[in-house]
């Protein structure tokens, strides 16, 4: 087996996810490479103990050049603020090393294109965007539904992200929550991604949009007994026109970090003429699909799937299968094509993709604000 040696840049809560999910890689059966992380990068040196006292002697520094030089380095995962992204993602690519980067891929469009420049620039690297809630089991299944043309004619599709935790005016505040460093998007660069990595690999590209935005929490504490601004948008509904050889069809795509109720709840909902499919994680051992015949019963059918993912584990396929795995799927994806394989069939988020989920959400921001329809510009 191959095994590919990782820095990470940003050690949080998405940098820790990565290293469980190195560590559980036994937990697969027969993958083509295993990650070995060899490097971590973070500006709080208090982070970086975390992962010394698991992965014993590694490289830890506060300036990520340094790993940049390192050459046990063969690809990194960088998971730092949006603001960061325009500067940190291509020197990692100019540094020769094959890059996994968090979403949005530049905190706006002008960002993204200096990013796309330096991917542009080296063809050679495999640079992916992360997105890991399509590796659940339910989400292949619907899309693997739609490729098989049992949707027929597309009636509306919906893709949602939604997250609660920020009903809670006491919350303190954090950097998404700051123009400067998150970005004017706000919820729709935290999770734009999320909601547009199928729809765009299936070819749903919309050429107009309306959108919605919501801003509820205007100051939140500041964590040293001050109330401070809370710039970003806390809601978005974005409705967008998607054009077909039958038609157009409306896509609803929503971001939400105020949604009553629900943790992190990721869906999605493909109503067809002939059939139709749905999944949310709410439900996530379960899948729900319909197929039509012209006058007949119009029936939907669940089935539970347990433990069925791309990359076959070592859990038995009677167990159910959570967030955890789609994490260790994504990045099992990742390393297939670092390898040399084709992801079985679903790679990760690709930066092609990420470039055109910037242009919605640009046009997505200028219509919210403007109150109007504004077509995309996928240029």
């Amino acid at each position: 087996m191959q095994e590919i040696r990782f820095g990470i840049i940003g050690c949080g809560l998405m940098g820790r996810e990565f290293a469980s999910a190195a560590a559980r890689w036994l937990h697969l059966s027969n993958p083509k490479a295993k990650p070995r992380i060899v490097a971590v990068c973070d500006t709080n040196p208090a982070l970086m103990d975390w992962f010394a006292g698991h992965l014993g002697p590694i490289q830890t520094t506060t300036d990520y050049h340094d790993m940049l030089k390192n050459p046990e380095v063969d690809a990194v995962y960088c998971a730092v603020p949006h603001v960061l992204h325009a500067q940190i993602y291509p020197d990692i690519l100019n540094a020769g090393k094959h890059l996994f980067g968090e979403k949005p891929f530049g905190m706006d469009a002008a960002q993204n294109r200096s990013i796309m420049a330096a991917v542009n620039a080296h063809p050679e690297l495999i640079t992916r965007c992360s997105s890991e809630m399509p590796f659940y089991p339910g989400a292949q299944k619907v899309i693997n539904f739609v490729n098989s043309g049992a949707v027929g004619d597309i009636l509306e599709v919906e893709a949602s992200f939604l997250h609660s935790s920020d009903i809670n005016p006491d919350k303190v505040i954090n950097w998404k929550r700051m123009q400067a460093v998150n970005g004017e998007y706000g919820c729709m660069g935290d999770l734009g991604m999320h909601v547009l990595h199928v729809p765009l690999r299936l070819g749903w590209r919309p050429d107009t949009v309306q959108a919605s935005l919501v801003k509820r929490v205007a100051q939140r504490p500041d964590g040293k007994g001050n109330l401070v601004p809370c710039e970003t948008w806390d809601n978005a509904t974005i409705t967008a026109r998607v054009p077909t050889s039958y038609g157009n069809f409306p896509m609803v795509l929503k971001t939400w970090r105020i949604a009553p109720g629900e943790a992190n709840t990721w869906s999605l909902r493909v109503l067809g003429m002939k059939g139709s499919a749905c999944f949310t994680t709410k439900s996530p051992r379960q899948w729900q699909f319909m197929h039509y015949q012209n006058g007949g019963a119009q029936c939907w059918q669940t089935e539970d799937l347990g433990y069925t993912p791309l990359f076959p584990g070592i859990t038995g396929g009677i167990f159910e299968f959570g967030f955890t795995d789609a994490i260790q799927q994504m990045w099992a994806a990742y390393l297939d094509e670092l390898a040399g394989g084709d992801a079985a069939g679903f790679p990760c988020a690709h930066p092609t993709e990420a470039a055109a989920h910037h242009a919605i959400l640009t046009a997505a921001l200028t219509a919210g604000k403007e109150n109007r329809t504004v077509n995309v510009d996928y240029a």
